[in-house]
């Protein structure tokens, strides 16, 4: 993510349950931890005034005026994210005890996913290089294998973010992308729910990488990370296969492949749990 979503933003959260998904509790990326240079975008005031002015952008970007009355009508500022974003600590877990918490809870599911979905997984690694496990291990980490993708309103949430002036720049970035979801018919924006930072589906793509790696695997025409496991799963490989993942070799803390899983999440913590989950799933282990 997430980098790609980029995944977790601003630092690294506390963990405490151990049952608790990583859409929830997850280490996140510094890529947006600290504030962000002097801006460009506009953001405070007076909001009514700010989402005129996104309405703007956004159609200079190409969304037409349905999808951006669809998705901006009505919306308005929550403070509680910006809560949520002041109130976020660093994450001080060793590995040892991050995988001990997130891994065992998960490797029965994890295994028995690999072998449900195994002949989808032998054609995502044909087409994309990535083996399955590191696909499930990622999904079990990111939101249980889908049960706790998120339940904040994608829009608002973005909206709000972008309007607050810590990283307005990088928030009206993905607001906008986040009408072009919603323009090019992959997804409702009442159905457009996920992590509170702006993360959609069962693997948290940020909206911008969900319009560069999103695919329609299932073949519906659509790309919905929300509901298709098979979007989900073909999305995230090509995510990694994007960063430069090489197929066939190891995924270890000092290969190319471990690289590319930092891009996913750059924090070490969380990038040597996926590659220990993956390789517990793929050794059977």
């Amino acid at each position: 993510m997430r980098t790609r979503r980029a995944g977790w933003l601003g630092l690294v959260v506390a963990i405490a349950a151990s049952a608790t998904p990583a859409s929830a509790a997850n280490p996140t990326p510094a890529s947006a931890a600290n504030p962000a240079p002097a801006s460009t975008a506009p953001c405070g005031g007076d909001f009514t005034a700010w989402l005129a002015g996104v309405k703007q952008d956004a159609a200079a970007a190409g969304v037409s005026q349905r999808a951006i009355q669809a998705a901006l009508a009505g919306v308005t500022y929550d403070p509680t994210i910006i809560a949520r974003d002041h109130a976020q600590g660093v994450f001080k877990q060793s590995f040892e005890q991050f995988s001990g918490r997130m891994v065992p809870p998960r490797l029965a599911r994890g295994r028995q996913l690999l072998a449900q979905y195994g002949p989808m997984f032998g054609r995502i690694e044909a087409q994309y290089g990535v083996p399955g496990a590191v696909i499930v291990a990622i999904w079990g980490l990111e939101t249980d294998f889908g049960a706790d993708n998120g339940h904040f309103p994608t829009i608002r949430s973005l909206a709000t973010l972008a309007y607050d002036c810590r990283r307005p720049d990088k928030f009206r970035g993905e607001l906008i992308a986040a009408l072009q979801i919603v323009d090019r018919g992959d997804m409702a924006p009442a159905d457009m729910r996920g992590a509170w930072a702006g993360e959609i589906g069962q693997t948290q793509f940020l909206p911008s990488s969900y319009l560069k790696y999103a695919v329609d695997y299932d073949g519906n025409g659509r790309r919905d990370l929300i509901h298709s496991v098979p979007d989900v799963l073909a999305s995230t490989a090509n995510y990694l296969k994007g960063y430069g993942w090489q197929k066939g070799q190891p995924w270890g803390e000092g290969s190319a492949n471990f690289q590319v899983l930092l891009q996913w999440n750059s924090s070490q913590v969380y990038t040597e749990t996926v590659a220990y989950f993956a390789q517990r799933l793929a050794s059977g282990q």
